[in-house]
């Protein structure tokens, strides 16, 4: 396996597969939105096309990572700045998705994940919320089942699925070349940070001369 490649695993992408597969147990037909198309949303959405889910919502306000959404797995598209996220989603899904991932961790993405569950769903918050900051759900929501819950690195079980990860794709069933928005030299790492909090990438390698 290129190395450029397998050096995108470790973090990002066990993060956004292993939430689909190990925390949230995604299952074939099941309908899933993420919220937030960086690299670990991307993850997620590829993750859940290999889990089989029926349909899988893209939500986020950037046309190039929505389209490359789409080539990951997304079969539907959300863009927050035409409307109200939960209500597009649950028109889409006549009543709402099974399962939602949080990736951007933020209050209202978290609140807009657990708001957009049809009965019994679960949100997995994923992305990193700041430190005292709290989120408000409305608690007759939780009488039908819905489910909120959050996911450190995936759940992930290394010995499992670092192997697993790199079997797909080599079977070309996790599309890692799509990741790479840029090859950097170390020199060029302050660069590559500003891009990536920008949202300007997905992610970018550092590539150190032999």
């Amino acid at each position: 396996m290129p190395l450029d490649l397998a050096a995108l695993i470790g973090c990002g992408v066990i993060t956004g597969y292993g939430a689909v597969v190990n925390t949230a147990k995604v299952t074939a037909g099941e309908t899933v939105a993420v919220i937030g198309c960086g690299g670990v949303g991307m993850a997620a959405i590829n993750g859940a096309q290999i889990a089989g889910a029926g349909r899988i919502i893209a939500i986020d306000t950037n046309p190039a990572k929505l389209q490359l959404a789409t080539k990951l797995g997304a079969t539907d598209i959300v863009d927050p700045a035409r409307g109200d996220v939960v209500q597009q989603v649950r028109e889409l899904t006549g009543g709402g998705v099974q399962h939602s991932f949080e990736v951007l961790g933020r209050k209202d993405t978290a609140e807009q994940a657990f708001a957009m569950l049809a009965a019994g769903g679960t949100a997995t918050i994923v992305g990193m919320i700041p430190f005292g900051q709290k989120i408000e759900l409305h608690g007759f929501d939780f009488l039908r089942e819905r489910r909120i819950q959050g996911s450190s690195m995936g759940s992930n079980h290394f010995r499992v699925d670092m192997p697993r990860l790199v079997d797909f794709y080599m079977r070309g069933k996790l599309h890692l070349e799509d990741w790479i928005s840029a090859k950097l030299k170390l020199s060029e790492i302050n660069e590559g940070f500003a891009n990536m909090k920008a949202g300007k990438t997905l992610r970018s390698v550092i590539m150190f001369d032999s």
